[in-house]
């Protein structure tokens, strides 16, 4: 039997890590794994669509090389992949490593949807069928239980279905003001992990213009933006790589305002907070796992 919401809070603590899959940022698995759990982090969710035929495959080093992290997709793209397929590798990574293996799902975003060939319509829609698919009775026959489900979900339509069919949501790009619209309609059980991109840059500076060039790709995409309008933002916050009001409020940097932003999350709700530490590129910076910890380290017990 997969594990319940009340069991996934035990086991995943507070924070966790976010990150792009290993093999992008030209970093070992095994390795990266081993400094996120010696660091105190609990979990770790591989973005990136998670859309390759091995892209479950390649976690397994995430997972050997630890001991207890739970490995989650953050999120895998549902429409790069047959539900059958998709259980059946996620059955046999939750076998392998009991416990530690949460499957992401999200409907991804038209352009990317678009450039693998599919057309971006009632995505909705498209999740019910693919759960309903994914957890059909002839599908079970392969033997195992699906690990734990949750869903990317912004809008209170798909936060509704997390909350009905799978174990709850992981928002992406959303400041807290979110994670309690989110608690809200999730209600009290479902899982709520929202992930939070920041720059520990003592320069203020500094960590504009590292939020700023992260912001950029997600100002892009529709999803994303149609969310952020429910809070508040604007045209001129929109445009580029944002204003300095929506990427302080996405992108927190300084140490303080970091630890301030995650203690948000988790008073609005949030029961696991992602982090997602950025160089001054606005790259994923892997090498600031003992720095970001001992700035979250009150929030980590």
């Amino acid at each position: 039997m997969s594990m319940t919401p009340d069991e996934l809070r035990s086991r995943l603590g507070r924070v966790g890590i976010w990150m792009p899959p290993p093999a992008w940022i030209g970093a070992d698995p095994a390795a990266m794994a081993a400094a996120a759990e010696r660091a105190g982090f609990t979990s770790l969710w591989i973005g990136g669509g998670n859309a390759t035929p091995d892209a479950l495959e390649l976690l397994r080093p995430l997972l050997a090389g630890s001991s207890r992290l739970v490995v989650a997709t953050g999120i895998a793209s549902i429409w790069a992949w047959e539900p059958s397929r998709l259980r059946s590798e996620a059955v046999a990574l939750a076998k392998d490593f009991p416990g530690r293996f949460i499957l992401g799902l999200g409907v991804s975003h038209a352009p990317l949807v678009t450039q693998v060939g599919h057309a971006y319509e009632r995505p909705l829609a498209k999740m019910e069928k693919f759960l309903d698919e994914l957890d059909h009775p002839a599908h079970r026959l392969t033997g195992g239980d699906l690990p734990p489900v949750v869903l990317a979900a912004l809008g209170p339509k798909m936060l509704t279905l997390s909350a009905e069919v799978t174990a709850g949501a992981h928002p992406y790009f959303t400041p807290p003001e979110h994670t309690a619209f989110a608690r809200s309609v999730l209600g009290a059980s479902p899982l709520l992990v929202p992930e939070q991109a920041l720059s520990l840059a003592g320069d203020p500076a500094e960590g504009l213009a590292a939020g700023r060039a992260y912001a950029e790709h997600y100002l892009r995409l529709p999803n994303y933006t149609r969310n952020l309008r429910r809070f508040g933002f604007g045209p001129d916050d929109l445009s580029g790589g944002g204003s300095d009001r929506l990427v302080s409020a996405i992108i927190p940097s300084g140490a303080s305002v970091v630890a301030g932003r995650v203690r948000e999350h988790l008073d609005a709700g949030a029961d696991h907070v992602v982090l997602q530490p950025l160089d001054s590129a606005g790259a994923f910076a892997a090498g600031q796992f003992d720095e970001l910890a001992a700035v979250v380290c009150g929030l980590m017990k």
